[in-house]
């Protein structure tokens, strides 16, 4: 038996506007953990939501990113940045070397609120459910900047994601 290693630079990508994927490690090497590397372009926020079944974990490697990573003591439609937790917990602005490990039923959101690009290393069980979610959002997003929001509810329900607030992405000029 041998194990996997991946060089820097290397991996499937998936590139659009608004998204780049790294696929590092997939279900396809017999990993029940995917493995993603993302880069998350300044604007872009993917909104808070929450799986049933999925556990995420969230490294930040270059950059800054907005996290959460709790139930709000209530929660709105629009927008999650303002949310507070029971015991006042609030979004996180989050550096490098920052983590967020998110268990199922959690909700939970990243945004990138800075002018500039953030990468972060992105690990998610079971495989390959977010493999399939990543290929097809990145048909979506190869449609254009904006995002047909039916197109995108259906697919999430699909991956075990339950939306609370929109996803949203404004390109910095």
């Amino acid at each position: 038996m041998t194990g996997l290693i991946i060089p820097a630079g290397a991996g499937r990508k998936l590139v659009t506007k608004a998204q780049q994927v790294t696929f590092k490690i997939t279900g396809g090497h017999g990993s029940s953990v995917s493995v993603f590397e993302v880069v998350v372009p300044p604007g872009f926020d993917v909104g808070a939501h929450v799986h049933r079944r999925s556990q995420e974990f969230f490294y930040v490697l270059e950059g800054q990113l907005d996290l959460l990573a709790f139930e709000p003591a209530r929660r709105t439609r629009d927008d999650w940045r303002d949310w507070e937790s029971p015991d006042g917990d609030h979004v996180v602005r989050a550096g490098e070397g920052s983590c967020m490990f998110v268990p199922p039923g959690v909700p939970h959101a990243f945004r990138n609120a800075t002018g500039e690009r953030a990468l972060m290393l992105f690990q998610s069980f079971p495989s390959p459910d977010h493999e399939h979610y990543f290929e097809e959002i990145a048909e979506i997003w190869s449609a254009g900047v904006s995002v047909d929001p039916d197109a995108v509810e259906k697919m999430r329900r699909r991956y075990d994601v339950s939306q609370i607030t929109p996803l949203r992405y404004v390109p910095a000029l």
